[in-house]
C-alpha cells in the first residue's frame, strides 16, 4: 500500500488526474469524497498539489509502451551508486492500476536504477491516464530529457498515429513539435535498417539521415551512408554531395556532323595515313578546324613521321 510524504506536484497534473478519474480510484488512494471533488474541486487540487507518494518498488511495472527501449548498464550503474548515496532526488511518475499494482509513465531509468541500488520503495507522483495519454507523457518526457534516439522517437510518433488514428497535425499539438518535425522524422522509417541502426548508435545523425532519405537510389544510399561515417562528412557536406548527384547531368555538345566535301577529305588523309580511326577532321562553323591524328604505340607514331617525311 502506497504511502503518502509531502513533496510538490503541479496542478495542472493533478486536475488532470481528477478530472478522467473515476470515483474508486480517486477514493481508495487520495481518501477524498466525491462531494469534496463536485463542490471543491479547486481546494481539493491545492491541498492534494503537496502529495507524492511512496511506493513499494515491487509493485510499479515497467511501461510496454515506453519509448526508450536502450539502457547503458554502465549509466544505470552510476545512477544507481548515486541513488546509495543520496536517494532519489525526483519522483517516478506512475499511473494506478489496482489497489497495489502501479505502471510507470516515466521515469523508467530512475526505476531501474533503483532496483540496482536495492530501494524498496521509490517516490512517484500518481497520475490516472488512458493508454494514449501514457505513450503521449512518455514520449514529451524522454524529448524533453533527450534520452531517446531519433529513431525511438520516429518508431514512437507512428505508433501513436496508427493506434490512435491521429493525423500530423494532431501529433504534432500533442507533444509541442512542428508539423513538419512530425513528419520529417517519420521519414527515418523509410530508410533501409542498416541505416536506421547507425542512427540509433550515434554514427550518423538526424541531419545525415534526413539527407539520405533524399535519395530514392538504395545502392546511392548505402555508398553515400558509408562515405560519411568513413569521411566524418558533416551534415552540410552531405547534403551538398546528394545535391550533386540528384541534378540532371548536362547533355554533351552534339558534334555537328561533317559536311560531304570535307568528310572527302577527312577520307584522303586517313588514306594517306593508312588508318581510318587514327585521323579526325574538326570544322567549324567559321570555317576554322582541326586536323587530329591519333597512335596507340610509339612504333604508330614513328609510322606517321614516316608518312609526313615521305
Amino acid at each position: 500500500m502506497a504511502k503518502r510524504i509531502s513533496k510538490k506536484v503541479s496542478n495542472s497534473d493533478l486536475r488532470d488526474s481528477l478530472k478522467g478519474a473515476g470515483k474508486s480510484a480517486r477514493l481508495s488512494y487520495f481518501n477524498i469524497s466525491e462531494e469534496e471533488i463536485h463542490d471543491h474541486p479547486e481546494e481539493v487540487v491545492k491541498e492534494l498539489s503537496h502529495t507524492v507518494a511512496e511506493i513499494p518498488i515491487a509493485q510499479i511495472s515497467s511501461n510496454p509502451d515506453q519509448p526508450r527501449k536502450d539502457f547503458a548498464p554502465e549509466a544505470l550503474q552510476e545512477l544507481a551508486d548515486s541513488i546509495k548515496a543520496y536517494g532519489l532526488i525526483q519522483p517516478v511518475t506512475v499511473r494506478r492500476l489496482s489497489a497495489d499494482a502501479y505502471q510507470l509513465i516515466s521515469g523508467e531509468r530512475r526505476w531501474r536504477a533503483s532496483q540496482l541500488a536495492g530501494l524498496k520503495e521509490i517516490p512517484a507522483y500518481v497520475r490516472i491516464a488512458n493508454d494514449q495519454e501514457m505513450m503521449e507523457m512518455a514520449l514529451v518526457e524522454n524529448i524533453q530529457r533527450e534520452d531517446l534516439n531519433p529513431i525511438e522517437v520516429s518508431i514512437t510518433y507512428q505508433r501513436l498515429i496508427d493506434e490512435f488514428n491521429l493525423r500530423h497535425e494532431d501529433l504534432a499539438q500533442r507533444v509541442g513539435k512542428k508539423r513538419t518535425t512530425i513528419t520529417n522524422s517519420l521519414r527515418l522509417l523509410e530508410l533501409p535498417i542498416y541505416i536506421q541502426e547507425k542512427i540509433k548508435e550515434g554514427m550518423l545523425s538526424t541531419g545525415h539521415a534526413k539527407a539520405l532519405a533524399g535519395l530514392d537510389d538504395f545502392v546511392m544510399q548505402k555508398h553515400f551512408m558509408e562515405r560519411t561515417i568513413d569521411d566524418g562528412l558533416s551534415v552540410r557536406a552531405l547534403e551538398r554531395m546528394v545535391s550533386d548527384f540528384k541534378a540532371p547531368k548536362a547533355a554533351k555538345p552534339k558534334t555537328s556532323s561533317l559536311p560531304d566535301s570535307y568528310r572527302e577529305v577527312e577520307r584522303s588523309f586517313q588514306e594517306f595515313f593508312g588508318s581510318k580511326s587514327g585521323v579526325k577532321l574538326k570544322v567549324k562553323d567559321d570555317g576554322k578546324g582541326q586536323i587530329i591524328l591519333s597512335f596507340n604505340s610509339v612504333d604508330e607514331l614513328n609510322n606517321l613521321l614516316d608518312r609526313i617525311e615521305d
